[in-house]
């Protein structure tokens, strides 16, 4: 008899069925698993011994084989510890075969048979719920599983528990729903101080999705605007919280269960590496621009990052997923990511302070900046100066708006653009505009088209540039609530191109 329990394997955002075989035939005692399994899931043949140890049970004294099948695809992971017990279990006879036939079942065993949890549970689940099949998941994950809709999550806290609700001699209490939470969102936009042209290239970045470059000294409040952006975006909708908490989940980060609306801010040091920022590892996870999808992904000291670690970004802002090829797996992670940067213009970040001076300038600029390859900054639709507000200024600065009257006139060009977008699958902001549809929806009127080819010629911008200067035109228009794009807006959108050295 062979034994048959289902469980998954995570192939990037994609469960695949993954089924457990066990046979127990006559022969020298052994456990042998099969199925290309890395080290990780070797090892549960320890676990799962001492686990059923803990129950009173001793392995039988025959040749255990485990087979997980299909078995050309890799299997990695510590989530199929209880499959492989439960398959087990059910070859000794403990348990009925029929009884977890309808399951997909994930879950690491700890020695003493506790069930712990493991990343993924969000994934397997809506897997479960696509079969039409429940879910056995460790109970500290049970919250998690339960915002796949339609499938009944069985969430154990031990071996134990788990047998008896399964024969019915005990019932295992249903897993609650946690409630979405919102964490704070940072600082309030009336804490900055001056900055206007800032504030507007913060509040077109926010309505559009649009990424943004901030270049000036240190102290000028570049990271005070940065981290002010989540207070003016609008939160997460319902499919778009369930794409981001599926990311989390495989990175293991999804806490008790809570979706957050909230979206990401991510901000990784200037010292991260390239599997880091795009992803990878032994496993392949999500790095951090797939754990800032549809949220912002915050790089301070831009000069300061690996030049490789930069320019791997370039494909994932153009396309908005990020593919990460190893040896064992090659997996694909969304990566729909609103980049802002912050940048000094130069090494000690004097270059064109008259008070301070550089005392390396122009050099000092040049080879600062130059570490950013004119790709990666052609792929910026904002660029804006960041000066120093003089301390006479900082004293008698009037009270700015808040985020929450700026989050309103977000929400609103936002609504304009689900409206306009709304026929278009995957498609959210204009940002996001590209084809006919950026010809359909950002063509300017006669006098903004003429000051847009001039414009062009004049800064020689590239095919990419331009039609970056019309998704800008873009937002600013919706921003201001109008139906075609004018000279004015045009005119606001080129202001925002770099033009030539940062500083």
């Amino acid at each position: 008899m062979v034994a048959l329990v289902s469980t998954v394997a995570y192939l990037g955002l994609e469960a695949r069925t993954v089924e457990v075989q066990c046979q127990i035939t006559a022969g020298l005692p052994g456990f042998h698993l099969v199925g290309l399994a890395d080290k990780a899931v070797n090892e549960s043949r320890q676990r799962v011994q001492a686990a059923l140890a803990a129950m009173g049970l001793a392995m039988p004294p025959k040749r255990i084989t485990v087979n997980m099948s299909p078995a050309d695809l890799p299997k990695e992971g510590s989530h199929y510890d209880l499959p492989i017990a439960l398959a087990l279990l059910t070859a000794m006879g403990v348990t009925d075969a029929e009884q977890l036939q309808d399951y997909i079942v994930v879950g690491e065993l700890a020695l003493d048979g506790r069930i712990v949890g493991s990343p993924g549970v969000l994934l397997a689940a809506l897997h479960a719920s696509s079969e039409e099949k429940s879910l056995i998941c460790p109970a500290s994950q049970g919250s998690e599983a339960r915002w796949a809709s339609g499938i009944q999550v069985v969430a154990a806290p031990d071996l134990v528990g788990l047998m008896g609700h399964l024969k019915g001699s005990s019932v295992l209490p249903v897993a609650p729903l946690a409630d979405a939470v919102s964490p704070p969102s940072g600082p309030d936009l009336k804490q900055v101080k001056g900055q206007e042209t800032a504030r507007r290239a913060l509040e077109i970045a926010a309505a559009g999705g649009h990424n943004l470059l901030m270049v000036g000294p240190p102290g000028a409040g570049k990271s005070l605007l940065a981290s002010c952006l989540p207070g003016i975006l609008p939160p997460l909708d319902a499919t778009e919280a369930l794409e981001v908490s599926m990311v989390a989940s495989m990175a293991g980060t999804l806490e008790g269960g809570r979706i957050v609306r909230t979206r990401p801010f991510r901000t990784p040091h200037h010292s991260a590496s390239m599997a880091a920022m795009t992803g990878g590892g032994l496993r392949a996870r999500p790095g951090e621009v797939s754990l800032a999808h549809l949220g912002v992904l915050f790089l301070d000291e831009l000069p300061e990052f690996q030049r490789n670690v930069l320019d791997s970004l370039r494909q994932p802002l153009e396309s908005g997923e990020v593919s990460v090829a190893r040896a064992n797996a090659h997996v694909t992670y969304p990566a729909r990511v609103q980049m802002i940067a912050a940048m000094n213009p130069c090494r000690c970040g004097n270059l064109g302070d008259a008070a301070l001076g550089c005392s390396r300038a122009p050099r000092c600029g040049s080879d600062y900046q130059s570490r950013v390859s004119g790709p990666l900054l052609d792929r910026i639709d904002l660029h804006v100066q960041v000066d120093a507000v003089p301390a006479v200024d900082l004293a008698r600065a009037p009270v700015q708006e808040s985020s929450i009257v700026v989050a309103k006139r977000v929400a609103a060009a936002r609504e304009v653009q689900r409206k306009r977008l709304s026929a278009q699958p995957g498609l959210r902001t204009n940002a996001d505009l590209a084809g006919d549809l950026l010809e359909a929806h950002a063509s300017p009127d006669a006098e903004g088209q003429t000051l847009l080819m001039q414009a062009a010629e004049r800064l020689k911008l590239s095919a990419r540039g331009y039609t970056r200067v019309l998704r800008v035109a873009r937002t600013i228009a919706d921003l201001a609530q109008a139906p075609a794009i004018t000279r004015g807006h045009i005119a606001e959108a080129l202001s925002y191109r770099r033009q030539g050295p940062l500083a």
